[in-house]
């Protein structure tokens, strides 16, 4: 037992050298470009295979398994090819989605069937924000787009670097998640700034196309460094920021411990989970730490009535309790499948892979219970769940609602 943290140690210190090797050729190409940061070349550079990234074709070979549930796609849209920052909005009626060469459509959301859609005029990189009166998607020039839910145009606006994430819409405030760091507050009606909160990136980030939740007025929302924020989404008011994961070690490198995920925030807590770093869950309205855990994990965090769900670094999904974090189960055989992040489809937890496929556990056990081959690409996002359906967007161009009978 006494030689387990010399070898957590050694291995470490080797995904930091392969990373450091890596991360050396960004920064002679930005350096080459002029650019200040290196977070401004992270988009382009293929991320290595245990930061949950492309640049390995090669995913480990599916496990067999005994299956007991058979997922039935409820119905399939196809919008375009996407990426990480776009993802599908969905509200009571409707799903929202966008693709990299500008088309926008509402689907409705219990058959399928596309309402409208049309193409903005513009190449999109973040998006789909919408509530029940408004529609807002975003470019890498910084353009923020708002439309009628009807597809109407309502107004366009620029803030200052690109647009990273999907919009949050609220309390008559368009949320807007830029590149530099900033988080806009813009008037729903015209694009009008009503409030802007900034905060200093460090020189090392992931990039981070998730975005924030919103939960009774409040602006949830991760960030580089390791922090969870709350915002009133109608004044820019933080009313707290807590350290998920506090920045450690000798290279900018190995401080990298950011939140690039969407947190979860229930009745009385609120949980995010870091890379580097662990998760942790604090007590809603004033952000005081509650219990937390050490895992590293990109991709998000899912809960039901009982436990809280999460994929780390190496693909290992684990079940741990809501209420003190302790272990419930480890299921570690789609560990080389390069996992997204977990959702509840109906009765299961489901993950999709790098080639696209809908995994199924078991939420007692972790079990592997059933499979979905879709289009053979991964998902922009985390699922979302709406109701007995995961909803989410391939890199691939299409759209899925999936239930597990």
């Amino acid at each position: 037992m006494s030689d387990m943290p010399n070898k957590r140690d050694a291995h470490r210190r080797e995904r930091v050298r392969t990373t450091s090797a890596w991360l050396s050729i960004a920064l002679a190409a930005s350096l080459l470009a002029g650019c200040g940061t290196i977070n401004s070349v992270l988009p382009s550079v293929s991320w290595p295979s245990w930061l949950g990234g492309s640049d390995s074709k090669k995913l480990g070979a599916l496990p067999d398994i005994r299956a007991t549930v058979t997922p039935k796609v409820l119905w399939q849209a196809s919008i375009g090819k996407a990426q990480p920052g776009l993802a599908p909005a969905v509200t009571t009626d409707a799903v929202y989605v966008a693709s990299l060469d500008g088309n926008l459509a509402r689907i409705e959301l219990g058959t399928g069937r596309m309402e409208w859609r049309r193409n903005v005029g513009k190449s999109l990189t973040a998006g789909v924000g919408a509530d029940a009166d408004t529609v807002a998607v975003g470019t890498d020039k910084g353009d923020v787009l708002a439309f009628k839910t009807t597809g109407q145009p309502l107004w366009q606006v620029r803030v200052s670097s690109e647009v990273t994430a999907p919009p949050v819409i609220g309390n008559n405030v368009v949320a807007v998640f830029s590149g530099d760091g900033r988080i806009y507050g813009l008037n729903v009606a015209d694009g009008s700034t009503k409030w802007v909160h900034q905060r200093t990136n460090p020189p090392l980030m992931v990039r981070n196309a998730t975005g924030g939740v919103l939960s009774r007025g409040g602006l949830f929302s991760g960030s580089a460094g390791g922090k969870l924020l709350a915002l009133d989404i109608g004044t820019g008011t933080v009313g707290w920021e807590s350290s998920v994961a506090t920045p450690k070690g000798a290279t900018e490198l190995e401080r990298i411990a950011d939140v690039t995920s969407l947190p979860v925030v229930e009745d009385r807590e609120a949980c995010a989970v870091a890379f580097q770093g662990r998760i942790a869950c604090f007590e809603v309205a004033r952000g005081v730490l509650q219990w937390s855990r050490d895992i590293s994990s990109l991709t998000g965090i899912a809960a039901d009535d009982k436990y809280y769900y999460v994929v780390d670094d190496r693909g290992s999904i684990h079940a741990l309790d809501k209420a003190t974090g302790a272990s419930v189960w480890k299921q570690d055989r789609l560990a080389k499948r390069r996992l997204g992040g977990p959702q509840i489809v109906g009765e299961y937890l489901g993950v999709v892979d790098g080639e696209g496929y809908l995994h199924l556990l078991d939420r007692a056990e972790g079990n592997l219970v059933g499979r979905l081959a879709t289009d053979g690409t991964p998902a922009t996002t985390q699922p979302t769940r709406a109701g007995n359906l995961a909803i989410w967007q391939s890199e691939g161009g299409n759209v899925y609602a999936v239930t597990a009978p």
